[in-house]
């Protein structure tokens, strides 16, 4: 049975998002094709949109590598989300479905709960569940796309800490629920601006990643290499 590009593709970007991968390390088709017992082609096509979405590079005389983001392009993650999750709140509060509406409850819920039971184990994946089923509640499969998409990377670029507080984070989470159910756009997005401006300060980076200076000093060795050659 073939197995499709995207579940390789999904389970490549699994593991370097846990750093099973390190951060310019290559990614050869063949090591990989072992790896997740497939051939090269579903690996090659994987590697395509990996490179696309930003995790991998690739290098001459190297082939296909980890990325290796600045702590520039990772602060330009949070500053991103934090325009595009609102849009999607308030895309949501115009075309969301019941059963979104549902999912997004019962997750709050089960949040709020979890609160207060202090297990704090769960609440970082059903925040994760929240906020995408938020997203595709927006009825937009490319805004949807871009912020799952950019809650990979800030997963990978960052450890989110355990807040103080869980319970008042999950009743940020059930106010932007009802400003959705009643379809008030306006209130979705100023209540999840506020929501992802106090998220962000819970970031802190996972290791100390390259300096946009070096990228310019790598560059510029390159570039004298290439003309020594000469």
């Amino acid at each position: 049975m073939r197995i499709p590009a995207h579940s390789v593709c999904t389970a490549i970007r699994d593991d370097i998002v846990s750093g099973v991968y390190e951060r310019g390390g290559r990614l050869t088709e063949e090591l990989l094709a072992r790896r997740y017992g497939v051939s090269r082609v579903p690996v090659r096509e994987a590697l395509r949109t990996l490179e696309a979405e930003g995790f991998v590079v690739t290098r001459r005389h190297a082939g296909a590598c980890v990325a290796e983001p600045t702590e520039q392009e990772a602060a330009d993650l949070l500053d991103i989300r934090m325009l595009l999750e609102p849009l999607g709140a308030a895309r949501a509060a115009q075309r969301r479905t019941e059963a979104h509406l549902k999912v997004l409850r019962g997750l709050v819920r089960l949040g709020q709960e979890r609160s207060r039971r202090g297990r704090s184990e769960d609440l970082r994946s059903l925040g994760g569940w929240f906020h995408e089923t938020l997203a595709q509640s927006s009825g937009s499969p490319g805004l949807t796309a871009l912020l799952i998409q950019l809650r990979h990377k800030i997963a990978w670029m960052y450890v989110v800490e355990t807040p103080a507080a869980p319970a008042e984070s999950w009743a940020e989470h059930a106010a932007i629920v009802d400003a959705v159910a009643r379809g008030d756009a306006e209130r979705a997005r100023s209540l999840t601006v506020a929501h992802t401006e106090r998220a962000a300060t819970a970031h802190r980076l996972r290791i100390p990643l390259r300096d946009d200076r070096d990228r310019v000093r790598d560059s510029q060795h390159a570039v004298n290499t290439v003309g020594l050659r000469h």
